[in-house]
C-alpha cells in the first residue's frame, strides 16, 4: 500500500455529485448537542446522515468521542480518553425518545484503557433505550473487546435486534489498516454472537485501498463460514491527508457486481455502493 504521501486520485464525477446529497439538520444537531452526545454521522464525516436522519435512523457514539486505538482510516480523534460519563445510558436513551427515532444504532469508540472495554455502559444504554422507548429497535456496532468473550456476552444480554462488528478490510491488509485489530479476533466474535444467541449480526468492509477481488470474496466467505448474515460494502474515502490514501475508486457496476456475489453466497442482507457506510438503510436490517 502507498504512503499517505502519495498523490491523491481524482474523485470521478459519479462520486463527487453523490456527495453533495447530505443535509444539515438542526433540530437533530440541537438535541444532540444539547445532550453532550455524540453521533459518528458527524465524528465520522458520513456522507449519508441527511438521509438517514430523515428517515429516523441515528448513529450515537458513546463512552466519548476519543479512541484509543489509531486506525489509519478512522476520523475519529485518538489519545486519552476522559472517563464514561454514567448518565450517559439516560442521555442516549432520552434523544433517542425526543428524536423519535425508529431504529437506533449505537458505536463507540474503542476503549481499551476500561478492563471490560466498555460492555457494562453499552449494555445499561441498550436497556435504557428500551425503556424509555419501547418501539425503538435497536443494533450495535461493537468493537472487538479484544476477542472478550464475556464482554461480547454482556451486550448480547442486553438484546439489541443486530450486533454488528466491522471486519473493515481483507486479512492482507487488516494490520495496516486497523493497526491494532486482529482479522481472526474479530470473525471470532461475530461467530461467538452466531452461535449464542439468535441475533443477528452484521459486518462491513471498505473498498478501494488495495484489496483484490479475489480477497473481497474471500473476506465474503470467511463472514458466511462465521455466519454473519448481513455484508456492507462501500467505497474508502481518504479523511485527511494523514490517513491511508485511497487507491482505487471502484465503479458503480463493480459494487453491484459484489452485491450480487455476497447475496448468491447466502447473506440475508446486502448493501453494497459507494457511498454505502455502516449503518446505512440499517432499519432494513432488521426485518
Amino acid at each position: 500500500m502507498k504512503s499517505s504521501n502519495s498523490k491523491y486520485l481524482r474523485k470521478p464525477e459519479w462520486l463527487r455529485t453523490q456527495l453533495t446529497r447530505a443535509q444539515d439538520y438542526s433540530r437533530v444537531k440541537s438535541t444532540l448537542e444539547n445532550g453532550s452526545l455524540h453521533t459518528i454521522c458527524e465524528s465520522g464525516a458520513c456522507p449519508n446522515k441527511g438521509e438517514c436522519w430523515r428517515e429516523g435512523t441515528a448513529t450515537f457514539m458513546i463512552l466519548g468521542d476519543i479512541c484509543t486505538r489509531s486506525c489509519r482510516f478512522c476520523n475519529v480523534k485518538t489519545g486519552k480518553p476522559f472517563p464514561p460519563d454514567p448518565g450517559e445510558p439516560e442521555k442516549v436513551a432520552e434523544a433517542v425518545r425526543e428524536m423519535g427515532v425508529k431504529h437506533c444504532v449505537i458505536t463507540s469508540v474503542d476503549r481499551d484503557d476500561i478492563p471490560d472495554g466498555g460492555a457494562g455502559i453499552w449494555a445499561e444504554t441498550i436497556r435504557a433505550i428500551k425503556q424509555a422507548a419501547p418501539g425503538t429497535t435497536i443494533e450495535a456496532l461493537i468493537p472487538d473487546f479484544k476477542g472478550d468473550a464475556t464482554a461480547v456476552q454482556k451486550v448480547m444480554d442486553a438484546g439489541p435486534e443486530v450486533i454488528s462488528h466491522n471486519l473493515e478490510t481483507v486479512r492482507r491488509l487488516t494490520k495496516e489498516v486497523r493497526v491494532y485489530a486482529n482479522y481472526d479476533t474479530s470473525l471470532g466474535v461475530l461467530k461467538y454472537i452466531s452461535e449464542n444467541s439468535s441475533i443477528r449480526t452484521k459486518s462491513g468492509i471498505m473498498l478501494g485501498l488495495g484489496e483484490t477481488e479475489g480477497e473481497i470474496l474471500e473476506t465474503m466467505d470467511d463472514l458466511r463460514d462465521a455466519e454473519c448474515q448481513v455484508i456492507t460494502l462501500g467505497q474508502y474515502l481518504q479523511p485527511s491527508i494523514h490517513h491511508l490514501p485511497v487507491q482505487k475508486y471502484v465503479h458503480p457496476d463493480d459494487f453491484n457486481r459484489y452485491g450480487k456475489a455476497a447475496k448468491e453466497k447466502g447473506f440475508r442482507f446486502v448493501e453494497s455502493a459507494p457511498l454505502v457506510r455502516s449503518s446505512y438503510h440499517a432499519i432494513n436490517h432488521v426485518q
